[in-house]
């Protein structure tokens, strides 16, 4: 098995100065126990010239917010590392068998999620666009279980700690008091998405009926006890970044259909691609049922 990983499966790890040391050992880690051939990289020269170009044709210099720049800057210095990363995964995939002295080209496989896709907690054509991405049909929490039934499985035990690592994009410097991580970024749990992502589609919910239905699972007396005002405030939310955000889901990369929920917008979700970000009827409604909800909570 090993012997033909070699042959058929290509991964390689793009860092930047942005990069930890634990996710490269561990996607390194990973390529040993699968058998593939592995390219461990830095693109930071990419990156460099970027902004060496964009300065030259500007006059300015972007900085992460950190460094006293803004919303914007700090989003296009991202973006622009996860944009480069597709380029070069497509550049490696044409010539990787040359260089190994074969011939043809190499399919380029995604990594993006459902969570993902419905969230927009991606870039648009970054290193998630490619040919066919096998785990773009299914969320977090049914990938990590898969995840790990392949290490008890198969002997893959890296996948343990990839699993038990904070997910983080590591598009942005660390520092002393900071490390970027998913759920804080997208100002909602992976867990939470899951479910968003199952009513939305599965139960066809709308912002209201979510509403409805989270606050019978997650309302007062229930295991998380969030009030009404708390269920509402997440539901807005989501459904303000999933208006934001849907235009994407028109590009998805083709994907292993594994799930009834999956967002795959040319497939599987044939949904109108722009909103309003306001949901200005659909809110006003949440309002009213959260203020008879708090009521009658109140006088229990």
């Amino acid at each position: 098995a090993p012997d033909l990983c070699c042959r058929i499966l290509h991964t390689t790890y793009m860092g930047t100065t942005n990069s930890s040391k634990e996710t490269r050992a561990r996607a390194k880690q990973l390529a040993t126990e699968l058998g593939c051939y592995h390219v461990d990289c830095d693109i930071d020269v990419v990156v460099n010239a970027m902004l060496q170009l964009f300065t030259m044709i500007t006059g300015k210099k972007p900085e992460y917010h950190m460094n006293g720049g803004s919303w914007a800057q700090t989003m296009a210095l991202q973006n622009i590392q996860a944009r480069l990363r597709m380029v070069l995964a497509y550049f490696l995939a044409q010539l990787l068998p040359w260089i190994r002295g074969s011939q043809g080209f190499l399919l380029v496989l995604g990594s993006a999620n459902v969570d993902e896709a419905l969230r927009g907690y991606y870039t648009k054509y970054d290193c998630s666009a490619a040919d066919i991405n096998p785990i773009g049909g299914i969320c977090k929490q049914d990938l990590k279980a898969f995840l790990l039934y392949a290490a008890d499985e198969y002997g893959y035990n890296v996948l343990k700690e990839i699993v038990a690592a904070p997910p983080t994009a590591e598009l942005l410097p660390i520092t002393a008091d900071f490390v970027q991580t998913d759920e804080v970024d997208m100002g909602m749990t992976y867990d939470e998405l899951g479910v968003y992502g199952k009513l939305r589609n599965v139960e066809r919910c709308g912002p209201v009926s979510m509403y409805q239905k989270l606050e019978q699972r997650w309302g007062p007396k229930t295991q998380r006890n969030l009030s009404p005002t708390e269920i509402a405030k997440k539901v807005k939310y989501f459904f303000r970044m999933y208006a934001m955000n849907r235009h994407k889901q028109t590009i998805l990369t083709p994907s292993y259909h594994a799930e009834n929920y999956s967002p795959d917008d040319n497939r599987f979700d044939h949904r109108q691609f722009l909103y309003p970000a306001n949901w200005t009827r659909q809110f006003n409604t949440i309002d009213a049922l959260v203020a008879e909800d708090e009521k009658t909570r109140m006088e229990s």
